[in-house]
């Protein structure tokens, strides 16, 4: 009977391990802006050459330097109130991995300098009230067709 019960016992405390091991992580991974590139799901930051900061995907957070030292923020700071994020150019960073994209600031300042244009870029939403990215940007005349 002692056997019987210590037999139980451990398939019990063997299923209930089993069980919690089959648990799903669900990591809190962010999802890319609207204004985004399409086609980098798996990027963590971009780098935006006009306003030299950086955009962290996964925290949802935009890195910039402020009196020598870099910042994160939910919001965009004040003075970049009226820059449109779906028309600027933003380069997705695919090759780094840390914490810290602006390590290489200085590469990315020279690589990508203001004004910066890479390959055309289309944003994963809509412009609120507007149309998608430039490629398929109406100048307000005609019929929209290209």
């Amino acid at each position: 009977m002692k056997l019987l019960k210590h037999l139980f016992i451990g398939a019990l405390f063997f299923t209930v391990s089993f069980s919690n091991a089959q648990v799903s992580v669900n990591l809190n991974i962010g999802t890319p802006p609207a204004w985004g590139p399409a086609g980098y799901a798996d990027a963590h930051y971009y780098y935006l050459p006009d306003l030299e900061i950086y955009y962290d995907i996964n925290a949802s957070d935009y890195i910039y330097i402020n009196s020598g030292k870099w910042l994160r923020s939910k919001r965009l700071p004040k003075k970049y109130g009226n820059y449109d994020l779906y028309n600027e150019y933003k380069v997705v960073l695919t090759d780094y991995r840390g914490n810290s994209p602006y390590d290489n600031y200085k590469t990315h300042k020279v690589k990508y300098g203001k004004g910066y244009k890479g390959k055309p870029q289309k944003t994963i939403g809509q412009k609120p009230g507007k149309g998608n990215n430039k490629e398929h940007k109406n100048n307000g005349h005609g019929n929209g067709k290209h």
